[in-house]
């Protein structure tokens, strides 16, 4: 892709999100009932560059995801992204089964193809070519070094670092341009400094002492909120805008983006987030 404006490097997988009153399972083969299900889009990356997508941005992505109908179906999702750079993989596609309760969200997630994302994977070409290069998910890649990417990108680079299962945090963040943390996630980091961009959830997100609120909306389904701001932060940032404007697109975009089911269903078009962030 020529005048590539956001390569996005990550996880492509499937997302099971089971929603309902009260999710908590219950072993002994006790059946239970929940209101609804979606198998969607998934993963931090495949969210990311779908929502960039749809703000108009020309976005490709680099992942791995396996030679099954789950890998075939996300990226048929992704129509409106160059997928060249996805490889396909012996291992079966990485799936999420999501327990979603009012303000909540439990996550169990299989890695599956997410295990053989590599650096080597991600064409140079790509990272030579992109405006702007953003990372994600980095702990459910293990054989993904990120600060390979951040050197070899010319573009401008995020990390959005997600949560780490193992809870040991080691993560190589300060090659990169800005981070992109919850504010969990920027504890457990300890980052902190003007790069550092903290999402709040329904309270807005925040860069050192700059802070903005986000607007409010009926919300459906907060899967893939803070990756929809990421979206539009970059966009935002592309376009030259200052870091007050940005972190407002970004709120917008992540707070559109909760008013359906799913990561993507809900994704503002750029003119749509403007009017949320003016």
């Amino acid at each position: 892709m020529s005048e590539l404006d956001l390569l996005v490097v990550g996880d492509v997988n499937a997302d099971l999100v089971l929603r309902g009153g009260d999710l908590v399972p219950a072993f002994g083969q006790h059946e239970q009932l929940v209101d609804s299900a979606s198998l969607v889009l998934g993963g931090s990356a495949a969210i990311v560059a779908a929502g960039a997508a749809r703000l108009g941005l020309r976005v490709a992505i680099a992942g791995c995801v396996g030679d099954d109908v789950l890998g075939r179906a996300m990226l048929g999702a992704l129509a409106s992204v160059d997928v060249s750079a996805v490889r396909v993989v012996a291992e079966p596609t990485g799936i999420t089964v999501a327990l979603a309760r009012p303000g909540d969200r439990a996550i169990l997630t299989a890695l599956g193809a997410l295990a053989s994302f590599t650096a080597d994977d991600v064409p140079a070409e790509l990272l030579a070519s992109a405006r702007w290069v953003h990372v994600a998910a980095p702990f459910l890649q293990p054989a993904l070094d990120v600060a390979a990417i951040a050197e070899r990108a010319a573009g401008t680079t995020s990390l959005d670092p997600g949560w780490d299962p193992s809870e040991r945090w080691e993560l190589a963040w300060e090659g990169f341009d800005v981070l992109l943390p919850n504010a969990q996630e920027a504890e457990q980091l300890a980052a902190s400094g003007p790069g550092v961009v903290v999402k709040l959830g329904a309270e807005g997100a925040r860069c050192g002492d700059l802070r903005v609120a986000a607007p409010r909306v009926d919300t459906v389904d907060a899967t893939g909120a803070g990756d929809s701001f990421d979206a539009g932060f970059i966009t935002a940032r592309l376009a030259g805008e200052d870091l007050p404007a940005a972190l407002a697109l970004g709120c917008a975009c992540g707070a559109l983006s909760t008013r359906a089911p799913g990561g993507t269903a809900g994704q503002p078009t750029l003119a749509e987030a403007r009017t949320f962030s003016a």
